[in-house]
């Protein structure tokens, strides 16, 4: 019974290995050649969409990822590569704001506030992807993230009709990353059931223009 028990459990792990290492290959090969590192290769979009994360680490220092996506965003404007910018987070409570945190380091850092567009319902990367199209109209977007990041939120907005590149924010070592990337990995198998189940959007609403 004990042997045929670990011989299942065998199975499945081998089975959950397979489907993880065949959704990050779909994921990486479709988008390959849609993210740029260098800003003067990057193709040039109307509007810039960051993706939101916690400025703040649980132990209160500033989490370099959300840093690094600000100063991304900031380099693609100075460049003339984007001359909107919508920023997509979770606003879940009161205390807890991506959207608004991230638009006040933008104008701190120089980005004009009548360019830069919230959307508060980004609670999740379907969610900005989708929302980026059907909320605020948008046919083409550029993606602020990091590669990783990047590469996902290109690969939803392929399967939703939007046109979307990537600018990949600088990225952390393997070893100070490791949490997040071996998230990464179940995330994307995550778009894979969210297809399957057609998963929508949290919140929808009203159309916004960004102009």
């Amino acid at each position: 019974m004990l042997k045929t028990i670990l011989k299942i459990s065998g199975a499945l792990l081998i089975a959950l290995l397979l489907v993880i290492i065949c959704c990050n290959a779909i994921i990486t090969s479709t988008t390959e050649d849609k993210t740029f590192f260098d800003v003067q290769q990057i193709p040039t979009n109307r509007v810039g969409l960051i993706l939101g994360t916690s400025s703040r680490l649980t132990d209160g220092s500033p989490n370099p990822y959300y840093t690094h996506r600000i100063n991304a965003t900031v380099a693609l404007y100075q460049a003339n590569k984007i001359k909107f910018v919508l920023v997509s987070g979770d606003n879940g409570t009161i205390y807890y704001n991506e959207p608004d945190t991230i638009k006040k380091d933008l104008i701190k850092a120089g980005i004009p506030e009548k360019v830069i567009f919230l959307d508060y319902a980004g609670f999740r990367t379907l969610d900005s992807m989708v929302r980026a199209k059907f909320i605020f109209g948008l046919k083409k977007v550029t993606v602020i993230s990091q590669q990783f990041h990047n590469e996902r939120a290109i690969y939803i907005a392929q399967q939703k009709g939007l046109d979307a590149i990537g600018f990949n924010a600088k990225d952390l070592s393997t070893s100070q990353g490791i949490k997040v990337q071996v998230r990464e990995y179940l995330a994307r198998v995550k778009v894979f059931i969210d297809a399957l189940l057609n998963t929508q959007p949290k919140f929808y609403g009203e159309p916004i223009e960004i102009k």
